[in-house]
């Protein structure tokens, strides 16, 4: 049975990520700080893991994955996908408390979370897995009060070219994955919001399938990169 570390796993993307690797057979490690959401979600399953944990916390993200391996004795996959968006504002309005906040779960908690399972993945036996982390469409272009959010999945991405590289001789891979307009209950509350004009968007299942088939290739495979999104998006070219 394979295993996967999820960050961000009480919610969203987490959440139907991480539902669906248990539907598939997986053991999970689902991590996140609201322990009470963890219980709710998968208290009764026995192949879910809780892990409460802060990613921007050093020591909790490397006891989360001791404490995920000595119970399953290898790590596959990491899912690195906690994140948040902060708050929409142009860089005069946002204060240096609210970028850093930014940055140290985007940026730095990515990273924690991704040396963990690289060190662990580096020294199990078999070696390797397999890192996917979570950018986003703002990787490529943003939206409005975003500079923050934008500035981090940027680094995401270099994040990802250079694990990948990194990684090929402990063959551990390393992909990244863009989710456009995904409905968690954050887009829901936009959509609920503009019932004339709703953006599109798309089942968060979608997303969650997408991690998985990428998570499934073969250790000589990889999605490097992958886009999904609401197929009406104002992504493409002009709109």
């Amino acid at each position: 049975m394979k295993t996967i570390l999820i960050t961000g796993a009480s919610s969203g993307i987490g959440l139907a990520t991480a539902q669906a690797f248990l539907k598939a057979g997986w053991q999970v490690g689902c991590l996140a700080r609201r322990a009470d959401a963890l219980s709710a979600n998968f208290g009764g399953d026995d192949n879910a893991m809780i892990l409460p944990a802060d990613v921007t916390d050093e020591a909790a993200v490397d006891a989360a994955v001791e404490q995920l391996v000595a119970r399953t004795g290898r790590l596959d996959v990491l899912f690195n996908n906690a994140g948040t968006f902060g708050r929409a504002d142009t860089i005069d309005g946002i204060t240096l408390e609210e970028w850093r906040a930014v940055v140290d779960l985007n940026l730095t908690g990515m990273f924690l979370a991704a040396r963990a399972a690289f060190r662990q993945m580096r020294r199990q036996d078999p070696q390797g897995g397999r890192i996917i982390n979570n950018g986003s469409i703002s990787a490529h272009v943003p939206r409005e009060g975003s500079l923050a959010y934008t500035a981090t999945k940027h680094a995401v991405t270099g994040m990802t070219r250079t694990l990948s590289l990194d990684g090929r001789a402990f063959d551990i891979a390393c992909g990244q994955i863009d989710i456009g307009n995904a409905r968690t209950d954050l887009l829901q509350g936009i959509i609920d919001a503009n019932p004339t004009a709703p953006p599109p968007s798309m089942d968060v299942e979608h997303a969650a399938q997408a991690v998985l088939n990428m998570a499934l290739l073969p250790p000589e495979a990889n999605v490097q990169f992958m886009t999904i999104m609401a197929t009406k998006m104002p992504y493409i070219g002009r709109g």
